[in-house]
């Protein structure tokens, strides 16, 4: 089994707010910084995504890759990799957990990543946990510019 990364972060918001801004990909591009083009290919019955292209450019990587998401109740979205031409495994998900009467959220990230170029082990991790802290920190400030709005 692989190893994952993980790392948690507390948003002054409610889940909901959290999860709307996780949900909205044309946005991504905004916020996240690495990347470039988020393209909904496919929603679900809910009108969730689905599947989703992203161009990513995150500097030693740049890559083209299709997401399949999975959506659990309003507090969870987990993604698989479909395609990509550098990636061999892109596994990730947001777990959201109410705090201090839901008007707090910790939003723990969770990423696998595994490239098609031989890399080491410890590298990968670090670059996993690169990412994570960029997207929490960008989420972070997204939701909470968007709330105090």
């Amino acid at each position: 089994m692989a190893e994952h990364t993980s790392s948690s972060i507390t948003i002054e918001a409610a889940p909901a707010e959290v999860m709307e801004v996780i949900a909205d990909f044309a946005r991504y591009p905004q916020w996240t910084g690495e990347v470039k083009v988020a393209e909904v290919l496919s929603r679900d019955a809910a009108g969730r995504a689905e599947r989703v292209r992203l161009l990513l450019d995150a500097g030693a990587i740049r890559d083209d890759h299709t997401l399949a998401y999975t959506w659990t109740g309003d507090h969870e979205v987990s993604w698989t990799l479909v395609k990509s031409q550098m990636l061999r495994d892109l596994d990730g998900s947001y777990r959201l957990t109410p705090l201090a009467g839901g008007t707090r959220t910790e939003v723990t990230y969770r990423l696998t990543v595994d490239v098609k170029i031989p890399m080491l082990g410890m590298i990968k991790r670090k670059a996993e946990k690169v990412i994570i802290d960029r997207a929490l920190a960008g989420l972070k400030k997204r939701v909470e510019s968007a709330a105090g709005a």
